[in-house]
């Protein structure tokens, strides 16, 4: 093979790996969105903090037994709703945590507006339940306005397609709100 053959493979080569969406070991990197500040009704923003025009709030809360494990105590139950999500795709999902009299998270979990039922005014209304250790010291709900719905490949799941900007971790026990 000529050397002219060999420097044009080469740089043919070179410009296929240096095409838009193709990344060495080296240049795949994440990061993960600052999480925003915990209320009972937020607007919900996506990874760089642009926000979607939807909304999100705890519509109420108590704590009672679980209808299906009475035996097992109270539980905090809580209603939400979302607004502005007719036409999403899916809709977001943003973490409620259960939390004391100082914000600090007793129980998270993450609520979908997919997963919660259409009203006739556009809106989705949901409950969920969470289980905290000691439920007499709740004082309240609170949600986390960063878009949990898309996770995205990490670099250590996929160094070619990986990386980029990630919501903030899902808010955990503990967590100061």
């Amino acid at each position: 093979m000529s050397p002219a053959r060999i420097l044009v493979g080469a740089a043919s080569a070179l410009a296929i790996l240096a095409l838009p969406g193709c990344s060495f070991p080296w240049g795949c990197t994440d990061t993960w969105a600052e999480r925003g500040e915990a209320t009972a009704s937020v607007r919900i923003v996506d990874t760089s903090g642009q926000a979607l025009g939807v909304t999100a709030e705890v519509v109420g809360w108590r704590l009672e037994p679980h209808p299906q494990t009475p035996t097992e105590g109270d539980r905090v139950h809580f209603t939400y709703r979302f607004d502005g999500v007719a036409g999403t795709d899916g809709g977001p999902a943003v973490d409620a945590c259960a939390v004391d009299g100082r914000r600090v998270a007793l129980m998270c979990l993450t609520v979908h507006a997919s997963g919660a039922w259409p009203e006739p005014d556009g809106s989705r209304t949901g409950d969920d339940w969470l289980h905290v250790e000691h439920p007499d010291r709740v004082a309240g709900v609170l949600l986390i306005p960063d878009d949990q719905s898309y996770q995205g490949r990490t670099c250590a799941q996929d160094v070619k397609d990986g990386g980029g900007t990630h919501p903030p971790e899902p808010a955990r026990r503990g967590d100061q709100l």
